[in-house]
């Protein structure tokens, strides 16, 4: 499929929620191999090891969960060195620390421009950027188990065990540090089932969106929504009761003007 790179190359990154095992992260790796984009994945690791100066052991043993990283670290330090006396901060200074140093880096890459960012918040932490496509790639259980079987060689009984347990820590990460849900299909600018669609195409379809995404960088926010460019209807639809009015706002009552 062909793309209008110059209209591409003026979006700065994309982000990939996935269910697991609905080929989210392969689609993301394919979609950056397509646009010549660097994959940020395990690189947002990386970085924020760097950041907090701690191994990437460490980063990814809180990586999408919501245990505190500095608890973990300064309680491995009182196991190794038990008479030194460590102040443990609350789960939430920890949680605090990793965010800061995550939406750090998440915020950078974007403002390096040209990223497929795969998970960790991003569609919440660049949510308002205009020059970012957001998606979500989903699938039935059925096919997302089949494919965890075959990608990561478990058996039916494993590879349902484990899509549940990674999407479980998924919504609860998010839950946690951004009081949303990443089923909250209104993060997105599409949502790709992968139940029929290949992967290639499910690609094709995130590149026609990021294409169609750049042309309305310019356009006053007045200007999008469904409502652009649409005239009224040339009569009253099917379903329209007359017997429905629009209420009147009353005097004293600020509810009612809601």
């Amino acid at each position: 499929m062909g793309e209008n790179r110059d209209g591409i190359a003026r979006m700065r990154a994309v982000t990939i929620s996935r269910e697991y095992g609905s080929g989210g992260g392969e689609i993301a790796a394919r979609l950056a191999k397509r646009l010549g984009w660097q994959l940020v994945d395990h690189e947002v690791l990386v970085q924020v090891a760097k950041e907090l100066g701690c191994t990437e052991a460490d980063v990814e043993s809180y990586d999408e969960q919501v245990e505190s990283l500095v608890s973990r670290i300064l309680n491995s330090l009182q196991i190794v060195q038990p008479t030194m006396p460590l102040a443990v901060p609350k789960a939430e200074s920890g949680g605090q620390v990793y965010q800061q140093a995550l939406r750090r880096v998440v915020e950078a890459a974007a403002a390096t421009g040209h990223v497929v960012i795969v998970g960790r918040g991003s569609q919440v932490i660049l949510g308002k950027r205009r020059d970012v496509l957001h998606a979500r790639v989903v699938a039935p259980l059925n096919a997302r188990i089949a494919y965890v079987m075959r990608r990561e060689s478990l058996d039916r009984a494993a590879a349902h065990a484990r899509i549940q347990f990674k999407d479980r820590n998924r919504v609860r990460y998010l839950q946690a540090v951004h009081s949303l849900h990443p089923e909250d299909a209104h993060l997105y600018d599409i949502v790709v089932n992968t139940a029929i669609l290949g992967l290639d195409s499910a690609v094709d379809l995130l590149c026609m969106a990021l294409e169609h995404k750049s042309r309305r960088l310019t356009t006053p926010s007045a200007e999008l929504g469904p409502v652009a460019g649409l005239a009224r209807y040339t009569g009253q639809p099917s379903d329209f009761s007359q017997s429905v009015q629009p209420t009147e706002p009353q005097a004293g009552n600020p509810k009612s003007s809601e």
